[in-house]
């Protein structure tokens, strides 16, 4: 690659619980990847654009809140509409497994629980770069 991967990092809604996200965004700069954190209380619009406007690989969203059900389809039809099509749309936070699911199958890659190592997350956003983009 002729630079570092870009990755996005966000939190949507309402939920004020950041810690986790500073953490991720913190582990993947330290993994060599380029990181925008764009904080607290993003919609699903700000966050699509900043992503679009940054030319990012990677969009990885926090949530805790619970409305996971609601912002992940959200940001995959914004990010089709925007033509993102070969940008990761990953994640973390308290989502249940059964949900993880689901919205792997509307195309949504990988979601990690809290307490999931950081080589592990870094590791897999190298490898699906790796595999979808074209540099």
């Amino acid at each position: 690659m002729n630079r570092p991967i870009r990755v996005l990092v966000a939190k949507v809604g309402l939920d004020g619980h950041d810690r986790g996200a500073k953490v991720i965004a913190t582990a993947l700069r330290d993994a060599g990847m380029e990181v925008i954190y764009t904080g607290l209380r993003q919609t699903p619009e700000m966050v699509v654009n900043a992503a679009l406007q940054e030319d990012v690989d990677a969009i990885g969203i926090s949530i805790l809140s619970g409305a996971h059900n609601t912002v992940f389809p959200k940001l995959i039809a914004l990010m089709k509409e925007k033509e993102l099509n070969d940008v990761l749309l990953t994640g973390g936070g308290i989502i249940p497994d059964e949900d993880i699911d689901q919205l792997s199958r509307l195309g949504v890659g990988k979601l990690f629980h809290p307490g999931t190592n950081t080589h592990e997350i870094a590791d897999y956003i190298r490898a699906w770069v790796k595999e979808h983009r074209d540099f």
